[in-house]
């Protein structure tokens, strides 16, 4: 899996590049954690080219809320796909995160 990466301002977006699965979440985790300390904290995920996820992937988007809420901020995701967005609803996992519809939004949130 590619993650493109793109700066808005102080705000950093992530853009995995297909699947979030197997060991592409332990990848995407890593990478995340290093926007995060380098970003303090202003930074989006992108899953607009997320086709679907697989309980790996679940995990390792539950490991960057955890990063998030141990500073008091959520995880915000944009643009997700309808796959996804089903299969956060299905585990009962969409609280967790902040969805906006598009990239855009989701940095606007952060002023």
């Amino acid at each position: 899996m590619e993650i493109d990466e793109q700066r808005h301002g102080a705000v950093t977006i992530l853009r995995p590049r297909g699947p979030i699965a197997g060991q592409d979440g332990a990848g995407l985790a890593h990478r995340a954690k290093e926007v995060l300390a380098q970003s303090r904290g202003r930074f989006v995920l992108d899953a607009s080219d997320v086709a679907f996820t697989d309980s790996d992937g679940l995990e390792a988007l539950l490991e960057i809320t955890e990063m998030f809420s141990s500073s008091g901020q959520a995880l915000k995701i944009c643009a997700a796909t309808e796959t996804l967005r089903e299969i956060l609803t299905l585990t009962g996992l969409s609280d967790e995160f902040e969805h906006y519809e598009d990239a855009q939004h989701a940095v606007r949130s952060f002023l």
